[in-house]
């Protein structure tokens, strides 16, 4: 039987690694997109530690400089807020960007393979159509041989 030989499989080789590297950007983007969520989990952290410690000085006796720190903190906490929040919509936009990317790159690879594949059942069907072929032509021969009186087995003679 003969080796099959797919004729663009440098190509399909390159969209292979094509998609393992959109893999690993999709990843990475994923990851800072983690980041940048668990940021602003901090932040909200911080800003309510803030919003206790506003509780906790209003209590007792109020000392004006400190409850003015701790208002000055919240607003500060409220800005750095929204800027993270910013941040993380950058990193879904660019986690987004991603994933269509490795999906455009996933169906070029899958389009590829299906043509190997047709590539592979158009070879399989040629060297069934070759063998048959040769069986034919080896049952003629064997058959012509005998119809002349021959049975091509040594020891009749």
């Amino acid at each position: 039987m003969a080796r099959f030989r797919y004729s663009m499989q440098s190509i399909l080789d390159i969209k292979l690694k094509m998609e393992t590297q959109k893999k690993q950007e999709f990843s990475s983007a994923r990851n800072a997109l983690d980041t940048e969520e668990e940021r602003l989990q901090g932040l909200y952290g911080r800003k309510q530690g803030y919003e206790k410690e506003a509780g906790r000085l209003r209590t007792g006796v109020l000392n004006r400089l400190e409850l003015e720190a701790n208002r000055t903190a919240l607003l500060c906490m409220d800005v750095y807020i929204e800027d993270q929040k910013e941040q993380v919509a950058v990193a879904e936009r660019n986690l987004e960007a991603a994933r269509e990317r490795l999906t455009e790159v996933m169906k070029e690879r899958k389009t590829h393979e299906t043509l190997r594949e047709k590539a592979f059942e158009m070879f399989l069907v040629e060297e069934n159509r070759r063998e048959g072929k040769e069986v034919d032509e080896l049952t003629s021969y064997t058959y012509g041989k005998r119809s002349k009186g021959e049975t091509g087995n040594h020891f009749d003679r």
